[in-house]
């Protein structure tokens, strides 16, 4: 699972960073400081989700 998972967190990480920078401009935010936080924010969230998604895959989930 974790090989998989490692797989799995470029792609999720710059999706969901990708996403929060979005959902920050939309917000009204324009500077350096905010954006790279929001891009922080979505790369620590995706350690989360991309355990949960791997744990899915393999069928190792929570019932």
């Amino acid at each position: 699972m974790r090989r998989l998972a490692l797989i799995l967190f470029g792609p999720i990480a710059s999706t969901l960073a990708s996403v929060a920078v979005v959902a920050a401009l939309v917000a009204g935010a324009g500077g350096l400081w905010p954006l790279l936080g929001a891009a922080a924010f979505g790369g620590l969230l995706a350690v989360p989700v991309t355990l949960g998604v791997a744990r899915r895959m393999t069928g190792r989930a929570r019932q």
